[in-house]
């Protein structure tokens, strides 16, 4: 069943009972189920073991702890803490009121999430996480619903770090790149260099953040996102309340009548500092000798150093709490043990999902669905000219089926290079770029994606709510980007290609602007 046509089925089985009974555990594990049948033979008694070997891996691995998985779970519930103490010490309550004094308007503050976004691009996961407690005063405040907020982060989370060299992501790539330029004994370019190139050719990321400003200066909403922007105009609901959230606290904790901005504003910067200050320490402890900036974030331990500047800002968050609590008086301390389990348990909706996730992507892993996708592109007979859209779009349904962008990336960036290399080697920086610009649309799209589950978290956002208003502004950008790639492949020309993405998201933000209901929707909010 591994590496065959069939090795589709538990993503696509999976995908279609989230569209369909809109219960994201259910789902995957009906697709967890699905996988270990195939990979068993349908033996019953075999499919359970390899279910429990699946679990098993996600916190053991090769005998030792997964420290990568464990990690991110314990950021997750450090993170919930942090927001929880947050809330008790008055921070959001201040940073709130703060930010009504400044972004005025819903446009505003939707414009400060997208900013936020781009701005801390360290990595996916930080970014995602980070920017939804800063923002989530600032959009519940101006009533704009947690499904905006999280479209607005995951279009400018992955979005921003596959451009950036220093990054996460960024140094990533350009490990994979610079294997894929030995391999074919490219000379005329670096990795750094070839990186830096392919910038401009991913198409689908510029598409993607321009349209992220266009709908909220311009206040489009498409599909069921008009369903929560109107809820949240009218009614002041920012989310459904009959929809479970991960990361939103669920009882009122009390609040410190003494909170500062400070008291939100501290935390994050400790958070920042300490996950930057972490990321280059464990790089460092990696790389000899004089080591560059990108040799240590290629390096770097992401997990490790996230729990390490997560430590550090619960620590900061503490010692502001203690000072309300014992030195202004604002909060009475009995309130900690509260505080500690409201975060936990804010935090044990994404958790129970990503489990699941991780479940079902390793187990896709051993069907082989990446390698069945990408030997039905390398085995094609297509013309070279079709070659950067047909690898965008294999590497969206890749990333989409699998729910890693990086799986698809350590997948098909070598396949598209050897095409390339075989048929017409100035392909292959926009072939690549291609294959980087599908697995990050694929990845938008996925509910079983690890960076969509991060983000419904940071802005408090039922998973499947977000998973399905964000759906038709990723499929618009990759349309628009597609076209990109079909002027590429024929005419060879990246100038070209961003001419046309600009003519075509300029084309949106005028037929989509001037609908009726766009109209409504800015009277009813004024």
């Amino acid at each position: 069943m591994a590496n065959t046509i069939f090795s589709l089925l538990p993503p696509l089985v999976a995908i279609a009972m989230v569209i369909l009974t809109r219960r994201v555990l259910l789902s995957l594990g009906v697709g967890i189920v699905t996988a270990a049948l195939l990979l068993a033979e349908f033996s019953i008694t075999e499919t359970f073991s390899i279910i429990f070997d699946a679990v098993k891996g996600i916190f053991v691995s090769e005998g030792e702890l997964n420290t990568w998985n464990v990690y991110i779970i314990l950021f997750l519930l450090v993170l919930g803490i942090i927001t929880a103490f947050i809330s008790i010490s008055g921070g959001s309550r201040a940073f709130g009121e703060w930010a009504m004094k400044r972004v005025k308007t819903r446009a505003g503050a939707q414009i400060v999430g997208a900013v936020l976004g781009i701005i801390i691009f360290i990595d996916d996961y930080f970014n995602a996480l980070a920017v939804g407690q800063i923002s989530r005063p600032i959009t519940d405040r101006q009533r704009v619903s947690r499904a905006k907020l999280a479209y607005l982060i995951d279009s400018t989370s992955a979005p921003v770090c596959v451009v950036s060299p220093v990054s996460s992501w960024g140094a990533y790539i350009i490990a994979l790149i610079s294997t894929i330029l030995a391999a074919h004994n490219v000379s005329e370019y670096t990795a750094f260099s070839a990186f830096i190139q392919m910038i401009p050719m991913n198409l689908y990321v510029w598409a993607t953040l321009a349209i992220v400003f266009i709908v909220a200066w311009r206040k489009i909403e498409i599909g069921p996102m008009k369903i929560h922007e109107k809820r949240a105009i009218e009614e002041g609901l920012v989310m459904d309340p009959e929809k479970p959230a991960p990361g939103e606290l669920k009882d009122d904790l009390p609040t410190s009548s003494k909170g500062s901005v400070g008291d939100l504003v501290w935390p994050i910067v400790a958070l920042v500092i300490g996950t930057v200050g972490s990321m280059v320490w464990t790089g460092s402890q990696v790389v000899e000798g004089n080591a560059t900036i990108l040799q240590i974030f290629e390096n770097t331990d992401v997990s490790k150093s996230l729990i390490l500047g997560g430590l550090f800002g619960l620590f900061v968050t503490m010692a502001l709490f203690l000072r309300q609590a014992f030195v202004l008086k604002g909060i009475n301390s009995n309130v900690i043990g509260k505080g500690v389990w409201e975060g936990i348990k804010a935090m044990l909706p994404a958790v129970y999902i990503l489990l699941f996730a991780w479940a079902i992507v390793d187990l896709i892993g051993r069907l082989e669905t990446g390698k069945y996708l990408a030997g039905m592109v390398e085995s094609s007979n297509m013309s070279t000219s079709w070659l950067p859209v047909i690898l965008f779009i294999i590497a969206g349904i890749m990333a989409f089926s699998t729910g890693t962008s990086w799986g698809s990336f350590g997948i098909l960036l070598p396949i598209a290079g050897d095409i390339a290399a075989a048929t017409d080697i100035s392909l292959l920086l926009p072939a690549m770029a291609a294959v980087l610009a599908g697995a990050v649309f694929g990845d938008h799209c996925s509910p079983i994606s690890d960076t969509t589950i991060l983000s419904s978290t940071g802005a408090g956002c039922n998973h499947i709510d977000h998973v399905m208003t964000q759906l038709p502004y990723a499929l618009i950008s990759a349309g628009i980007a597609s076209v990109g790639y079909l002027i590429i492949g024929f005419t060879g020309s990246t100038i070209f290609a961003l001419l046309a993405v600009a003519v075509l998201v300029f084309a949106f933000a005028l037929l989509a602007g001037n609908r009726k209901d766009g109209a409504i929707q800015e009277k009813t909010a004024s």
